[in-house]
């Protein structure tokens, strides 16, 4: 079947946006649409552009008789500061607010288009790494890094608080918590992670910092490598930083639990090296 190339633009654009960081042949490309090669060219140059200009993310292009194109989700600046700007006023209403200064956020949790932003923006941040997983902790952190590992194309491992049958042999820490204080633990299947994996580290709220440097310790025991961490929100009010380097959307700057005012701010995302198109 011979395909237009209004039809071959349309079928590409939506086949590489499906398969994020895959590396994909001319060749594919060509038998699939029963095209040349220098017609397929010219196709991806059309969609890398476009992508380009609308801030979707780039077409890398890697040369060689094996080689091919593969699609990286990025964002612009201009777009990523109009959507955190939306998040701090989501999050600045005073029915949010909760004891112990956290915020109110699964039905933010429960929306799509903002997950997906989100998990868009923290996986833009990671871009340029090589990530074989994202790990996050049960349960609010879960749909962020779902939506993050969407982009990436890499899987999710979930760390619980206690053991499930179904996960098989596990191994388990204790950890404290940065911001309680108290002994807790933390456990994850053997299955999960293999020896020498790249592992970005996602979570919705941070404090202290002790339930992602848990996961970090956790991390030890699989010998695999921290490639980063990335957090929704991060509290500005942390009497002692268990984390150094991590990437944060929003931070909570301040609460008045008596006025019921919550003020929120841009986190680091924009003083960090983000690879913006």
């Amino acid at each position: 079947m011979k395909f237009r190339r209004s039809e071959r633009l349309i079928d590409m654009t939506h086949y590489l946006v499906e398969h994020p960081q895959e590396l994909v042949s001319l060749t594919f490309f060509a038998e699939r649409y029963g095209s040349a090669k220098s017609s397929i060219s010219e196709d991806l140059a059309i969609v890398k552009d476009t992508f380009e200009q609308r801030g979707i993310g780039t077409l890398q292009t890697v040369p060689g008789a094996a080689g091919g194109v593969k699609f990286i989700s990025k964002i612009d600046q201009d777009s990523a500061k109009a959507f955190i700007a939306e998040l701090c006023q989501l999050m600045e209403h005073s029915d949010r607010l909760l004891p112990g200064g956290y915020l109110y956020m699964t039905d933010m949790l429960g929306t799509p288009r903002i997950v997906n932003q989100v998990g868009k923006l923290l996986a833009a941040a990671f871009s340029e790494k090589k990530i074989d997983l994202i790990m996050t902790v049960a349960t609010k952190g879960i749909p962020i890094a779902h939506a993050a590992a969407n982009y990436l194309n890499v899987p999710v491992v979930i760390v619980r608080r206690d053991s499930k049958v179904t996960e098989g042999s596990t191994v388990s820490i204790n950890y404290v918590s940065g911001s309680s204080k108290r002994i807790q633990t933390m456990v994850l299947s053997k299955r999960s992670i293999r020896e020498g994996a790249n592992v970005l580290i996602i979570d919705d709220f941070m404090k202290a910092g002790g339930t992602i440097n848990g996961m970090i310790n956790l991390l030890d025991e699989f010998n695999a490598n921290l490639a980063g961490i990335g957090v929704l929100v991060e509290s500005e009010n942390a009497d002692e930083r268990l984390v150094d380097e991590y990437v944060s959307l929003v931070k909570l700057k301040d609460v008045d639990v008596k006025e019921k005012s919550i003020k929120v701010v841009e986190g680091n995302y924009f003083s960090t090296s983000i690879p913006f198109l």
